[in-house]
């Protein structure tokens, strides 16, 4: 695990959790400038992501971690912590466990599945290759890029920014993350006290991610952008200004 601290040491601290696959230099990069002039930020790296050569194991293994790590070091407490996609699952339950104690939870766009057994290890087998095959032959990498430059609005530059991060990882670690994660539930109706959830919901992705994060979450903030899952950290200004505008106004709200 790497735990990265920079930023405005004097300000709130924001712990950032990357998604599926990446690390908080690829994921986060588009946004790291203008977050560091504001926020102490706590930037995590996973097993098996973080260039050690580890195996991610699965997610409570990292969430136990991660609270070591807030216990050891800001005192189990945290003014903000953001996750990106997956990412969020870990707030979500740094939240639930109640082992520490943040504040500010903010979700980004995430999907929050979940799934049994059975279920997680037949979505694994289609998605895992999915994530990996690019690797395996230019033609592939090509046709990936193409996708992601579509789906997502990316520039070529940020397809490439984040297929090379892709390919740098295990896919062993892959399959472990992603497994995991449909397999880490959360309860519904979570309400915490002096806890608040904020939800960056980007509406492309559809309703039915919107009616989850009330379902998962007491009384949650839910910010509506229109755009798809994630798109402000792809660099486009016009969607990474009005998410880091609110990010600000969910740190600075009373809990």
């Amino acid at each position: 695990m790497q735990f990265e601290e920079i930023g405005n040491m004097s300000g709130k601290t924001l712990m950032l959790l990357p998604g599926t696959c990446c690390d908080y230099q690829t994921n986060f990069g588009t946004v790291l400038d203008e977050l560091s002039k504001k926020y102490h930020l706590i930037c995590v790296n996973y097993d098996g992501f973080d260039g050690s050569g580890s195996i991610f194991p699965d997610m409570i293994t990292v969430t136990k971690k991660i609270e070591k790590y807030i216990k050891d070091n800001h005192n189990g407490r945290l003014d903000g912590a953001i996750g990106s996609s997956l990412g969020s699952s870990f707030v979500g339950q740094l939240v639930q466990r109640e082992n520490v104690h943040i504040d500010h939870a903010i979700f980004g766009s995430p999907d929050l599945d979940q799934s049994g057994k059975l279920a997680a290890k037949l979505q694994s087998m289609l998605v895992v290759p999915l994530l990996t095959s690019f690797t395996k032959g230019q033609k592939k990498r090509n046709k990936t890029k193409e996708k992601l430059k579509s789906f997502f609005l990316m520039s070529e530059e940020t397809a490439e920014k984040f297929m090379n991060c892709f390919s740098k990882f295990d896919p062993i670690s892959i399959r472990n993350e992603y497994y995991t994660d449909l397999l880490t539930h959360l309860k519904d109706d979570i309400s915490v006290e002096h806890t608040k959830a904020h939800f960056i919901y980007a509406n492309k992705m559809g309703e039915k991610y919107l009616k989850r994060y009330k379902k998962y979450f007491h009384d949650p903030e839910i910010r509506e952008f229109d755009m798809q899952h994630e798109q402000w950290l792809f660099g486009e200004k016009e969607y990474a200004e009005p998410v880091l505008k609110a990010i600000d106004e969910f740190m600075d709200a009373p809990v």
